[in-house]
């Protein structure tokens, strides 16, 4: 399992803490750092369900400084997939992503149901 996080992100500690105390075995990866790919921000969008706007941190500074609220509905998929590929600060966290399913942000209810199933 891989753990998509910003180690600052108070949600992504709590997903964390989460994970660690329900001896969930994932791999760490710094989104600032090693941001998601063009190609992995796309299969983890087909894989999850979810619509793209579920993909963007839009209570983030760059979100808000891009003024990515009016823009984005004239955005097509694919230019918005190329956009979050471009910097791991517009991306929403933390992203959870095992062989079975993705889940963005971290909502404890929703966590568990994914895990009760897998």
């Amino acid at each position: 399992m891989l753990f998509i996080e910003y180690p600052k992100c108070s949600k992504c500690k709590k997903a964390k803490k989460w994970l660690d105390d329900n001896k969930i075995n994932y791999t760490d990866r710094h989104i600032k750092d090693d941001n998601p790919t063009y190609e992995e921000l796309r299969e983890w969008h087909l894989k999850s369900g979810l619509p793209i706007k579920r993909f963007f941190n839009t209570s983030g500074l760059l979100y808000k400084s891009m003024n990515l609220k009016e823009k984005l509905p004239a955005m097509c998929e694919d230019e918005q997939l190329k956009l979050l590929s471009e910097d791991g600060m517009l991306v929403k966290r933390p992203i959870l992503i095992s062989d079975n399913f993705v889940l963005v942000g971290f909502k404890e209810t929703e966590w568990q149901n994914a895990f009760a199933t897998e």
